[in-house]
């Protein structure tokens, strides 16, 4: 029977995202990820943290199944994703929601299209989408820009734009890289808002930044990255200052 992630995802009640003594070399011997474990439960909201280098990018590229560990075993609603088949990679990626720090809206698409496109990969009928897509641009406040290109909009907008495109397919599982890093901070603290009023909707929320004001401020689960190791996780804290 083929794997269906988005029921596993709503239905699983072990750790949605699990890294099981995991590691990751770029270059023999240089491991960019070294040993890491850790799990991420249904409906968290965990930061990401860690200097440039840490690995924090690496970490979010294996929960995406774009890269596959040298050591150890990334689960995500319980499937071991290493023994994913090609076609079951991209079914995998569309039950999932992405932000990125660049947006990457489709340029020659308006607001409108650029959400609906998520929704007509994975073949949803007209009449939802139609439903659907007004729904997702009205909860972060862009009813009025629908028919605007992203050459068009504002930063703040474009990424408004992107989160919408990610939530469309309401997904159990959010992944945020860096999306407040080409915005100004009024503006990051309204995406940061919009990520917060989505977990408190049940999705689970995985923020990478390297932002301390955010969070420090929003007082989430935070793993702090250096040289490749987890040398911190809180539950509930801020931006952790360490020599290590």
């Amino acid at each position: 029977m083929a794997y269906d992630f988005h029921r596993d995802l709503q239905s699983i009640q072990a750790p949605v995202i699990h890294f099981d003594h995991v590691s990751k070399n770029y270059q023999k011997g240089i491991p960019a990820l070294d040993d890491i474990s850790f799990s991420i439960e249904k409906g968290e909201f965990v930061f990401i943290v860690g200097n440039s280098g840490s690995g924090k990018s690496t970490l979010l590229r294996l929960m995406l199944r774009e890269i596959a560990p040298t050591k150890g075993k990334v689960y995500v609603a319980g499937r071991e994703l290493s023994r994913l088949h090609r076609y079951q990679v991209s079914k995998y990626r569309r039950s999932i929601g992405v932000v990125f720090q660049d947006f990457r809206l489709l340029k020659d698409r308006n607001a409108y299209d650029n959400v609906a496109f998520a929704q007509r990969v994975t073949e949803v009928k007209p009449s939802e989408i139609k439903q659907r897509v007004p729904r997702m641009l009205s909860l972060v406040g862009l009813t009025e820009k629908y028919k605007a290109f992203p050459a068009e909009m504002s930063g703040g907008e474009q990424q408004r734009v992107a989160l919408a495109r990610a939530l469309v397919n309401n997904p159990v599982i959010l992944l945020a890289d860096e999306p407040t890093g080409n915005l100004d901070p009024k503006t990051s603290w309204e995406i940061m808002h919009l990520l917060e009023e989505v977990n408190r909707r049940g999705t689970t929320v995985v923020v990478v930044t390297h932002n301390h004001e955010v969070v420090d401020s929003m007082q989430k689960r935070v793993i702090m990255l250096r040289k490749g190791r987890i040398i911190s996780d809180e539950k509930k804290g801020g931006y952790v200052y360490a020599k290590y």
